[in-house]
């Protein structure tokens, strides 16, 4: 086992910059997770690690030992891939068995670490049979031991359940965390699964655009996002965010004027007729049930409220224990979204008011998406 550390690394294809001023450092035996949109660059520092890419500048150490000019077969890391990568003419067995196999290791070794790897995974009944007769689920646990055999330094995984169904995933994450608490190796997870990142994390790593937007475990980065894009890429449903302009000493949202929280108040210097951009998630909106107040405020939408806000509801999907709701604001494209009970029933084009915890709002610079408060 072994900390990983990068020093500002960049990695450049021709005139295209994949990766730039990447810098961290993974302690000894925790789980970090690399998370973002498509194309920010996770996959290309993982590959870097592994030694699949090499580096354009900047120094990358696995322990104390510089690796940059290390070939990937010398590095003592494991890495499973999205596509499971084995051996289709190989058993189950001879899979798990194959790393030890190429360095030379003792047949009764590989033997006894074999079948201790297929216990710990439920495979020891699937020994015998090749890639082709298992399941999906089934092949990523014999990639995983295969990865869990070599007992490298450092484990790599590159989105490793993306192929599995809803269900299978959810176990296979599970496992995956498990495995990480009993063996205590240094392990790297690339996913653009939000959900993943948030369950499986000792450290997040939020990545746009080749570039680092955030470290933290993730508990901090859900409640104190660095931006925007943070914001609203981790959580589930996301942030939503309300385009507001600063007049009459309140938020003008679409025409509906919000009152202005009074650590917003004492924290910021809000100019009259200046943008932005109001952050809130979805588990600090309710609906306020008080028909009368619902009707006042959609007949005097530009009335100063303490945290209310008209919306027509647009789309309505039921979860079972919770319904998710998309509601817009009249008049504009704004979009947000809403959790309630699985037992509330409504309907597309129903109106409603609802009242938002002004305690909980984040205030964004629409220009740099910087969080200002």
């Amino acid at each position: 086992m072994a900390n990983v550390r990068l020093e500002d690394i960049k990695r450049r294809f021709n005139n295209v910059t994949a990766i730039e001023d990447i810098t961290f450092e993974i302690p000894d035996g925790e789980f970090w997770v690399l998370v973002g949109p498509s194309g920010c660059g996770k996959s290309t520092i993982l590959r870097t690690i592994a030694g699949l890419e090499t580096a354009t500048s900047g120094k990358l150490f696995i322990g104390d030992r510089l690796v940059n000019n290390i070939p990937a077969r010398q590095r003592d890391v494991a890495m499973v891939f999205q596509n499971y990568a084995l051996y289709p003419h190989m058993s189950v067995a001879q899979n798990i068995g194959f790393g030890l196999q190429m360095r030379k290791v003792d047949r009764k070794i590989i033997q006894e670490r074999v079948m201790n790897v297929a216990r710990s995974l439920s495979l020891d009944h699937l020994l015998d049979r090749k890639p082709k007769q298992l399941s999906g689920g089934q092949q990523q646990r014999v990639a995983l031991g295969r990865a869990i055999a070599r007992e490298p330094q450092v484990f790599l995984l590159d989105e490793p359940l993306s192929n599995l169904d809803a269900q299978l995933r959810d176990d296979t994450r599970a496992e995956l965390k498990q495995l990480h608490q009993e063996l205590g190796i240094t392990t790297i997870y690339v996913t653009h699964d939000q959900v993943e990142a948030m369950t499986l994390a000792d450290k997040i790593v939020v990545l746009n655009r080749g570039r680092i937007q955030q470290i933290g475990d993730p508990q901090t980065i859900y409640a104190s996002p660095a931006n925007q894009m943070v914001a609203s890429f981790l959580g589930s449903p996301p942030m939503n965010i309300l385009p507001a302009i600063y007049q009459n000493n309140g938020f003008d949202v679409s025409g509906q004027l919000l009152a202005i929280p009074a650590v917003v108040k004492e924290k910021l210097q809000l100019h009259q007729g200046h943008s932005y951009d109001l952050g809130i998630r979805p588990e600090y909106i309710k609906i306020n049930t008080d028909s009368e107040r619902v009707e006042q405020q959609l007949s005097a939408n530009s009335t100063q409220n303490s945290g209310l806000l008209s919306v027509e509801v647009k789309v309505v999907e039921p979860l079972g224990r919770e319904t998710l709701i998309r509601a817009g604001l009249p008049g504009s494209a704004v979009m947000l979204n809403i959790q309630v009970g699985g037992d509330m029933r409504l309907r597309p084009g129903d109106r409603l008011s609802l009242q938002l915890d002004l305690n909980q709002l984040f205030v964004f610079d629409p220009k740099t998406g910087d969080r200002i408060l």
